[in-house]
């Protein structure tokens, strides 16, 4: 399975995130969904990304975040995410950023919903540093 193995790239799920004036967390579910949905696509997604659950990513206004994270890859916060509604967009992100060399894309790029409900876009650590290398130099 796409999710137990050694990864280079990671989608992670707020599982503290609850739909408003309720007590239902729908991280758990998504997460499962996800897991399910990579493995199903096979070739269609790149087969390095691994789900996780976190905590917290204080989005606690937008439930359910999700963040894909890859290596010297910008990183993307997304909220409003609806495990029975945005699976397709999400898969459709992981396949297209797993060919992203630095992981940086338009919102006009990104598919579907996805396109308006991004939260955060983190530049890779990696890059920020050498940028600013060359600034100070």
């Amino acid at each position: 399975m796409a999710h137990s193995k050694k990864s280079n790239h990671r989608i992670t799920v707020c599982v503290s995130c609850r739909h408003k004036n309720t007590d239902c967390r729908p991280g758990y579910e998504l997460i499962e969904q996800l897991r399910k949905a990579i493995d199903a696509a096979g070739d269609a997604v790149c087969e390095d990304f691994s789900v996780s659950g976190v905590a917290c990513m204080a989005g606690c206004s937008r439930p359910c975040t999700v963040a894909y994270h890859g290596s010297k890859k910008a990183t993307y916060l997304f909220g409003d995410i609806d495990p029975n509604e945005d699976i397709d967009d999400l898969i459709a992100f992981a396949n297209q950023y797993a060919h992203l060399q630095d992981g940086w894309c338009s919102s006009t790029d990104r598919p579907g919903k996805l396109r308006h409900s991004t939260l955060a876009r983190v530049p890779a650590a990696m890059i920020a540093n050498e940028e600013m290398e060359q600034v100070l130099q």
